[in-house]
């Protein structure tokens, strides 16, 4: 499968919230195929629906815990507890690291590839890309989670580094 075009910083589909998955076809099951190939070839371990301009709430991801990749179709939090701060990335913001506060454990339930509910609890990394994931379904960016001095030093970063995108007719959200 061809890789897709990860959105970066200031593209608006970033920001948009996204729709539930109510059909699990060919047609997406060929784009969750792609999303791999794009969350690897980039190399990352997580990548949401928004970040190649689908507003569709899924993510996949492979933390490499002898899994392989996986996908969750309408995932939410239904459970967490504790907090740890670490320094956290993401493909929308490529080469910059912010210092995120996130749940210690969290439990996600959700839909798999062939429609069946799934309930996984996670902690460390996978617990970490999970919440990440689903920020960017709610249309939230690790930057909306920095405060005062480190929002505004990521800002001066971001700028530094040139990231950010322009709204082109290429780069339309897409349902």
């Amino acid at each position: 499968m061809a890789a897709h075009e990860i959105r970066v910083f200031g593209d608006p589909v970033l920001k948009m919230t996204t729709a539930p998955v109510t059909d699990i076809d060919g047609a997406l099951v060929n784009l969750v195929d792609a999303m791999y190939t794009t969350m690897y070839e980039a190399p990352g371990v997580g990548l949401a629906a928004p970040q190649v301009g689908v507003r569709k709430r899924f993510f996949v991801y492979d933390v490499h815990e002898d899994a392989g990749p996986s996908v969750i179709f309408n995932p939410e939090i239904v459970d967490s507890g504790g907090e740890v701060v670490y320094e956290e990335g993401c493909l929308s913001f490529p080469g910059l690291y912010f210092e995120i506060v996130r749940a210690k454990v969290v439990v996600v339930q959700g839909i798999d590839i062939d429609g069946n509910e799934v309930v996984v609890e996670a902690d460390d990394l996978m617990g970490r890309v999970f919440q990440h994931e689903l920020d960017h379904l709610d249309g939230v960016l690790m930057l909306d989670r920095l405060e005062g001095r480190q929002r505004k030093r990521a800002l001066r970063m971001i700028r530094e580094q040139g990231i950010g995108a322009t709204a082109a007719p290429g780069l339309r959200p897409t349902s």
